[in-house]
């Protein structure tokens, strides 16, 4: 840090990084024109000299003089008093204040702004300077009576009242992860089932249900050898109880496709759009490429119909296909690479794993050439099941729907890295659901953020958290000073305001 005299009389204070013996000033914090401002923009370098180090971003070697015994003012503490009232706010416009449990609210926040344990969530209080903040005998009480009075509940009807201010919902996106422990033994919530990720660790399955917009609704845990299948029609129920809702069309990935569960969710009363297994393509489309051959133009879109299930439980099922030329060359390319690979685990210069395209006759191992050919009938098409009829919605308005899917992903991966969703110091399942609780929360908090900013969770913070207001002590009077918004700070802070109509 450095303190120059500027030619006004006053004191800049300017943070410099020294290489080779020259001096870079990396940001320029003020000028004092007294005591107590030189103080406050001391306590201000202090703290951004701390941020800086611990991203990493330059040399710190010879820093910051210590102030002398003789200085006056003395800095007698500081908080994110900006960053901390965002968050309440968000909160609060959220309808989570009907919770009406402080110790609540504040973890919440703290996941939003460094997820950790929540023994270490004091800590994280501590560096914000938040106060009044609880015990840790508090914080394990709080998450109890989360349970026992069914805040998630309350979470939950909050949450569809803000996503129902412009209009009732009649469309919500669903997906499932899992979520896995490092664990030895299963219970009756964590369990080794099927893991995209071939772990064999003992897991959670996580369904979550979003607005079109990715806000999440609903989050719901089950034991991790559930069926994906089998975990929609539970959630939906919920949803339905929960808020009264009578139309609704769900929109989900192919892995809720099964005849079963598309009929139960049918009786149940719910529309859907389900995607489709590309593999159905030479079946489903056999007229058209007797008519056309395999020819498509881009954004073609094809209605077929499709028998699903058997006997008595078998219904014909609406089919749109949509052709894109785009998906057709990144299909292509994916294609190619499987073949390679394919080709040289045939020529014995790569080993052999769950590779497409290979086949093992006895001790001869090649390339399955019918199944490539197979395979390249339906590149760049994609098909999506729904019981929804062409008269309410076309086929284009079909395909448009699900492609909002990917904000349900876009919510998953939000949850897993900016919020590590993954309850790892939990073992108990009153733990992980209590967890889960506050993750939903603070996923709200994010998603709302972000679409008032167009700004990730993880920039606002690191934008906002150094706005400290620094508490001064002079002669035995107190002054507090604020440290200005600027750049993307105060860019954020502008956002937020328009949002809110201010």
């Amino acid at each position: 840090m450095r303190k120059v005299k500027t030619a006004s009389g006053a004191t800049a204070v300017q943070i410099a990084s020294k290489t080779r013996g020259v001096r870079t000033i990396v940001e320029h914090l003020g000028s004092a024109h007294d005591d107590a401002q030189l103080a406050v923009l001391v306590a201000v370098a202090r703290d951004r000299i701390a941020e800086l180090r611990g991203q990493g971003e330059f040399d710190l070697d010879a820093l910051l003089p210590t102030p002398s015994a003789t200085a006056a003012p003395t800095v007698t503490g500081s908080r994110s008093r900006v960053l901390w009232e965002v968050l309440e706010d968000a909160y609060a416009a959220l309808g989570f204040d009907a919770i009406g449990d402080e110790t609540f609210k504040q973890l919440v926040l703290a996941r939003v702004v460094e997820p950790t344990s929540k023994a270490d969530t004091l800590r994280v209080w501590a560096a914000l300077g938040v106060p009044g903040t609880p015990s840790l005998s508090t914080v394990w009480r709080t998450l109890a009576r989360s349970i026992e009075h069914d805040w998630r509940g309350r979470a939950a009807a909050a949450a569809y009242a803000h996503a129902t201010r412009a209009g009732a919902l009649t469309l919500v996106l669903y997906d499932v992860t899992t979520l896995y422990f490092e664990a030895e033994y299963e219970d009756g919530l964590r369990k080794v089932g099927m893991s995209k990720e071939r772990r064999v660790d003992p897991q959670i399955l996580v369904g979550l249900l979003v607005d079109a917009g990715g806000f999440p609704l609903e989050v719901h845990a089950f034991p991790g050898n559930k069926g994906e299948t089998l975990t929609l029609l539970p959630v939906l129920d919920a949803f339905r109880a929960r808020h009264g809702v009578e139309e609704l069309v769900v929109v989900a990935d192919a892995g809720m496709l099964s005849a079963a569960n598309l009929n139960a969710v049918e009786d149940a009363g719910f529309r859907f759009i389900v995607g489709s297994r590309t593999s159905s393509a030479p079946h489903d489309l056999t007229p058209h490429f007797e008519r056309h051959g395999n020819a498509f133009a881009d954004g073609q879109i094809i209605e077929t119909v499709r028998t699903m299930g058997t006997g008595a439980k078998a219904r014909q099922r609406r089919v749109v296909w949509h052709y894109s030329f785009k998906r057709d060359k990144r299909d292509n390319l994916t294609l190619n690479k499987q073949i390679e690979r394919a080709e040289k685990i045939a020529d014995g210069s790569r080993p052999a794993k769950r590779d497409r395209f290979v086949t093992i006759d006895g001790k001869s191992v090649g390339v399955n050439w019918a199944q490539i050919e197979k395979a390249r009938t339906w590149q760049g098409l994609k098909g999506y099941v729904s019981n929804i009829p062409k008269g309410v919605l076309d086929g284009a308005g079909v395909v448009a729907a699900y492609h909002d899917l990917f904000q349900v992903e876009a919510s998953f991966r939000m949850a897993k890295t900016d919020l590590r969703a993954r309850p790892m110091f939990a073992s108990k399942e009153e733990s992980i659901q209590a967890h889960l609780t506050v993750v939903f929360c603070a996923l709200a908090i994010s998603r709302h953020l972000h679409a008032a900013t167009g700004v990730t969770i993880r920039r606002i913070v690191r934008a906002l958290r150094p706005l400290r207001d620094v508490v001064i002590s002079i002669d035995g009077h107190q002054l507090t000073a604020e440290t200005p918004a600027a750049g993307e700070g105060a860019e954020i802070l502008a956002k937020l305001r328009s949002a809110a109509g201010h």
